[in-house]
């Protein structure tokens, strides 16, 4: 059984690092972050549209990494094995980048977030310097700080169990790796 993991939290909160050193520790996939790669190939200047583009985008590739994970992994989950899937981004972040950005929400990143299934939700705190790159939004803490409790909000009126991860780098990951450890 493959168990969806999902790494959230405001921007430069190590999100996608956690997801690749998770990914090389259990030696399985993770699904990076779709905004990223739209963006540099789009440009910067994005309007709400193309936030539904990227979430069509995000759960395209969320959902084509799950089938090559399953079956790259058919062998040990049929012997009644788990394995983790690292997912960087979901639903809730379109939702809060909506709606911290336009006010609004599309239907579709709605309806999405009631039909997707996860396992576990790690929440990135703020608690790592802010590193600018070409990207990035909110560098200022007040921000950050908002943001972060946005998404800690979120999680705590939804069922899915999350844990809240900070600390330096070793110590988040430690931590990440006992939460998924727990539903292992």
């Amino acid at each position: 059984m493959i168990k969806k993991v999902v790494i959230i939290g405001p921007e430069s909160t190590g999100k996608s690092t956690l997801c690749q050193q998770l990914a090389e520790h259990y030696e399985t996939m993770w699904c990076p972050e779709y905004a990223r790669e739209y963006l540099l190939t789009n440009g910067t200047n994005y309007d709400f549209e193309d936030l539904l583009t990227i979430a069509k985008g995000q759960l395209a590739q969320e959902d084509e990494y799950y089938a090559k994970l399953e079956i790259n992994s058919l062998p040990m989950l049929e012997a009644g094995g788990h394995l983790p899937y690292f997912i960087d981004t979901d639903m809730y972040v379109m939702k809060v980048w909506c709606e911290f950005v336009f006010n609004k929400c599309h239907r579709f990143i709605l309806d999405e977030i009631l039909s997707r299934q996860y396992d576990l939700y790690l929440l990135c705190n703020i608690d790592l310097p802010w590193v600018k790159d070409e990207l990035r939004e909110y560098p200022d803490l007040h921000t950050r700080k908002k943001l972060y409790y946005i998404y800690k909000d979120l999680l705590i009126n939804q069922g899915v169990p999350w844990v809240e991860i900070s600390g330096n780098d070793g110590e988040r990951l430690q931590k990440a790796i006992a939460s998924v450890n727990k539903i292992l």
